[in-house]
């Protein structure tokens, strides 16, 4: 069923342990929402603890509360004991239990009342009790403070501030995608009257790059930039065996695909990363180009209409190759 904030109330009566779970290769808006949630369902009265299914990049590992955080693929036996004894579970910024990864199985055999809330398409609605799902919103960030403000908006401190700012300002590119709503600014605008630091926080986020992260970056540009003027594309790709030269770490590709994106004339940009048993794919694209629509059809994906992802199981070559072989089945719509 469709939740209305307003019905936690009883849910949340009385005091109750409570798991918050994330997708796989947590981003900023899930670990933002994640621990905005986790602070205030504790100041709630509750006992909160968020799960994530593997690590995250190092440049959310200063967000208040991340120290309490359990990573499922490092403490497997600790995160199962607490989905199986939770009372509730709350999934965050996904839409299916498939995008918590290895942690999907424990989800799912979990009897706790399980509830959604998420703003990605086409919502798995029969895997939970209860789910808030909208498409029409910049992040689920965004989503936990207009929860938050419903069940009691005093409780919504600086602390709790800056972390969903990270959501709402990750998710939406520094405020360049997503984000045409008068809303989101009238959020944004009350957390800054809880006392954040933009400035600061901005800096956190995108400037404590490392050296090998920022040479990696270089090496993306200068060599392994593609560009199709045809289709109105270009992409980056990088093999395992370069990506072991630059020291890479989770995280250190994170907006790379912005920079294809950035040139001139380009509507259609995706980043290729070869992992140990997939390649994995961000899409992103301007105007009208449904990078999600893209990516499910063809790559098991799924996302935003401007910025997704999915996989690919054959080699490299043969990805690359088949990819830009699909272009011409989009050369209308990228050309329009």
């Amino acid at each position: 069923m469709i939740l209305d904030f307003s019905a936690l109330t009883d849910i949340l009566s009385p005091r109750k342990s409570i798991a918050i779970i994330s997708h796989s290769n947590p981003d900023g808006d899930s670990v933002g929402s994640s621990l905005g949630l986790y602070h205030f369902l504790n100041a709630y009265g509750h006992k909160a603890v968020v799960i994530v299914p593997n690590i995250y990049p190092d440049f959310l590992a200063w967000i208040p509360g991340e120290e309490s955080i359990l990573v499922y693929d490092k403490d497997k036996k600790q995160s199962e004991k607490i989905l199986k004894e939770a009372d509730i579970i709350f999934s965050l910024d996904h839409n299916a239990p498939s995008r918590t990864g290895e942690m999907k199985e424990a989800f799912i055999n979990a009897e706790g009342v399980k509830i959604m809330i998420d703003h990605h398409i086409n919502p798995d609605l029969t895997a939970y009790d209860f789910s808030f799902s909208t498409t029409e919103t910049s992040s689920t960030s965004e989503l936990i403070f207009d929860m938050m403000a419903e069940l009691n908006p005093k409780l919504i401190n600086k602390t709790i501030s800056e972390c969903i700012y990270v959501g709402i300002m990750t998710d939406t590119g520094s405020f360049s995608y997503s984000c045409n709503s008068e809303k989101t600014f009238r959020i944004v605008a009350e957390l800054f009257k809880n006392g954040i630091d933009g400035v600061k926080i901005h800096k956190l986020i995108y400037d404590t790059f490392s050296e090998s992260r920022l040479r990696l970056l270089g090496y993306c540009l200068s060599d392994k930039l593609v560009v199709l003027p045809k289709y109105h594309t270009a992409y980056i790709w990088l093999t395992k065996e370069e990506l072991d030269r630059f020291n890479y770490k989770t995280g250190d590709t994170e907006g790379v695909v912005n920079y294809a994106l950035g040139i001139k004339g380009i509507k259609f940009a995706a980043l290729f990363t070869e992992r140990e048993d997939k390649i994995r794919i961000s899409f992103r694209s301007t105007d009208t180009f449904e990078v999600n629509t893209f990516a499910r059809r063809h790559y098991e994906g799924g996302g935003h209409k401007n910025a997704a992802g999915g996989d690919s199981f054959i080699p490299m070559k043969d990805t690359l190759e088949i990819f830009e072989n699909l272009l011409n089945s989009y050369i209308d719509k990228l050309s329009g």
